[in-house]
């Protein structure tokens, strides 16, 4: 009885999981043809695979389409073109804050006479002429104090109505204005914070967070750091070898958490750094590009400025950034801030490395080439669960026996040799399977075999196998009498028996620079494996063997059948040699059914002379006159020979006619779809056949 248990759902479960056995069956197509495990699996994790129940296993494209239209989106959404938008309406804002607060100021002060419709700050008053200290005759203190601070109104109005047009040059004599408003100070303040730590980010990404409220002698503890860190560059161009764990153990609270743990990590993380704010720039158009370069080069003092521009020229020669920076397209309406562009530049990077990462899975078929933290930062948890899947698929193929490595190799074990083998086998056979062909016992009683209930009148070289039963009463019919029962040769039946024969066969694989180049030997080398496993399951006592042939004859073992490919290089269709190798073979299967099946695509262009390969094209005359010879031999041992033509030239069927006025086999015409159905059922039905 089938149990069932029942759980609730929490994403977790993996209820359309593929079994190794659908696994190795998705690869067969692909190891018939090339034979390469490591390739076969590649395929497989870059396309994913439908299972038996019809659910789809995801491959590496598809996270790929997946990440690329999440790249997609973020471009459609966001508009770098409002970054300096927002940064000028920042700063506006710190102006208008500051004349307001002046403006409040100055209302604090006027008295409550003053009816003026004209604010103070505008109102033209001359300077007092008095003694510096002294009041002027008939002024109050407080007169005084409000003249004063009228005076000091019109300067700093002056000066913000005299700012540079351009922000770099705004920005840069706001450093020198003595704000009156505090909440204008903060502001800009607040705004300087944010370019200092965008400015920081062309090259450390956790140190900008520091920036904010750094004292004059931290910064000039970062300028020392930032030379002792150049210093370290130096040597590495130079071939020295830098002391990189005394940088580290002086300035490691300068790089956060998870800080370089040896020299190339920390160039490469400079990097990276670095490119992000360069991918910003590229993004941006020449005017916005040159505007946010010359505001930020103004937040740094000439030290700092120098430290960075060398450290910018090392690293370039030590870790070309031209990967990493790269330029996206933006098109969308959103608007971004500077710090909501940089945090663009940080996803899309981690994007551009998690694409490179799975291109290189995908031409390597390493799976951990991939990260999957980065993966499941990125897509989401569903996806990190697909990786994790397509990890599994190698080593459950292993547990279940189909594949073995040996050393950094997977091969298949003649356990998966044969599931792929009856793979092909279904494949042929799927549109066969109302011809019900069925197992090659001979239609014949004779001595061997299982015993069947039916029986038959005793003939001279039966086996003296009798059923004393019937041939009692066959007796008792003749002689209607009692006992003594008077037994004659005539009454005697025995039990009739299963006649079977066992057959070899050679197959003949065409290895030729033509089954390759017109698409015929992957289904040549199909057909071979599914006969491969017809006689291991079916028949074990028949014999297989398979040579390849091409410029040579060579025999080829069953565990080295599916790395088996054609020959790109030799040329030569050497059926002569084949036929000789066959003629060996058999010859260890006296008094047993035996057959050749040859596959080729094309006449013989290839002859042994003294052992050596004798080739020509157009066949020479002494070519096909050897092979025919062969062919006669073959026929005079009872070597039946039956050929399958991939092609219809004129010189391959007159030859193979040839063959078959000789030898009396059989030569069927074919294309590669339809092969394996022919052959298989010529194997099955020809068994059927005695010979001798």
């Amino acid at each position: 009885m089938a149990l069932f248990r029942y759980s609730r759902w929490d994403g977790t479960q993996q209820v359309f999981e593929p079994r190794p056995d659908e696994v190795l069956d998705e690869l067969s197509s692909e190891l018939t043809a090339h034979g390469d495990v490591l390739r076969a699996l590649r395929r497989l994790f870059q396309n994913g695979m439908r299972g038996q129940t019809g659910q789809r296993v995801e491959g590496l494209r598809d996270l790929s389409k997946r990440l690329q239209q999440r790249r997609k989106d973020v471009l459609q959404r966001h508009n770098l073109d409002t970054l300096m938008d927002d940064l000028r309406q920042r700063l506006d804002q710190v102006v208008k804050t500051e004349r307001e607060g002046i403006q409040r100021r100055l209302d604090e002060a006027r008295p409550p006479s003053d009816t003026s419709d004209q604010p103070a700050a505008t109102q033209e008053r001359q300077p007092s002429q008095g003694q510096p200290g002294k009041q002027d005759a008939g002024q109050s203190p407080d007169d005084n104090l409000r003249r004063m601070l009228e005076s000091m109104a019109q300067k700093k109005l002056q000066a913000l109505d005299e700012l540079p047009k351009d922000m770099a040059g705004a920005i840069k004599q706001l450093q020198d204005y003595d704000f009156m408003d505090p909440e204008a100070r903060r502001q800009f303040q607040e705004l300087m914070d944010m370019l200092r730590r965008r400015m920081m980010d062309n090259v450390f990404k956790d140190l900008s967070q520091r920036v904010r409220g750094m004292s004059p002698e931290q910064m000039a503890q970062m300028r020392e750091m930032m030379r002792e860190l150049n210093q370290m560059l130096r040597d590495r161009l130079s071939g020295e070898k830098p002391d990189f764990q005394k940088f580290m153990n002086k300035y490691g609270q300068f790089f956060g958490p998870e800080p370089p743990q040896d020299m190339d990590e920390l160039v490469e993380w400079l990097q990276r750094q670095r490119a992000q704010a360069q991918s910003l720039l590229n993004s941006m158009s020449p005017e916005q590009r040159k505007e946010l370069q010359d505001m930020l080069e103004g937040m740094m003092d000439e030290d700092t400025r120098a430290e960075m521009a060398q450290m910018a020229s090392m690293l370039d020669r030590l870790y070309p950034p031209d990967e990493m920076a790269q330029e996206y397209p933006f098109s969308g309406q959103e608007s971004v801030t500077l710090d909501q562009a940089m945090q663009l530049m940080d996803q899309l990077q981690k994007m551009d490395d998690l694409e490179r990462q799975m291109g290189a899975a995908m031409r390597s078929g390493n799976l951990d080439d991939v990260d999957p933290n980065k993966l499941e930062e990125q897509l989401g948890e569903d996806d990190r669960r697909v990786l994790d899947q397509l990890k599994q698929i190698a080593k459950e193929l292993e547990e279940a026996g189909y594949l073995q490595r040996k050393g950094d190799k997977l091969e298949l074990t003649p356990k998966g040799m044969r599931r792929i083998g009856d793979k092909a086998l279904r494949d042929i056979f799927v549109q066969l399977r109302q011809a019900r062909a069925g197992r090659h016992d001979l239609f014949k009683l004779g001595a061997y075999g299982d015993k069947d209930e039916t029986t038959k009148r005793y003939e001279f070289g039966d086996r003296f196998d009798i059923h004393l039963q019937r041939t009692l009463m066959n007796a008792l019919r003749r002689e209607r009498a009692g006992v003594p029962v008077a037994l004659k040769p005539d009454d005697f039946e025995v039990h009739r028996a299963e006649n079977l024969t066992r057959c070899a066969t050679v197959l003949l694989l065409d290895q030729s620079r033509s089954m390759g180049y017109m698409g015929s030997f992957q289904a040549a080398k199909r057909v071979t494996l599914a006969l491969y496993s017809l006689i291991e399951t079916a028949f074990p006592t028949d014999s297989l063997y398979i040579l390849g042939f091409s410029e040579y004859a060579h025999e080829i073992k069953k565990g080295e059948l599916p790395e088996t490919t054609w020959n790109a290089w030799m040329p030569g269709t050497n059926i002569h040699h084949a036929l000789m190798l066959s003629r060996q073979l058999l010859a260890r299967h006296k008094g047993q059914t035996r057959q050749v099946i040859l596959i080729t695509d094309g006449e013989p262009t290839a002859h042994l002379e003294n052992g050596e390969a004798y080739f020509s094209y157009p066949p020479s005359h002494e070519t096909i006159r050897e092979t025919l010879l062969e062919v006669r031999r073959c026929t005079q041992e009872g070597i039946v020979i039956n050929t399958f033509m991939l092609e219809s030239s004129y010189y391959l069927m007159d030859f193979i006619n040839q063959v078959t006025r000789i030898n009396k086999g059989r030569a069927f015409y074919t294309t590669p779809d339809k092969l394996g159905q022919y052959i298989l059922v010529d194997y099955l039905s020809h068994r059927r056949k005695r010979i001798g």
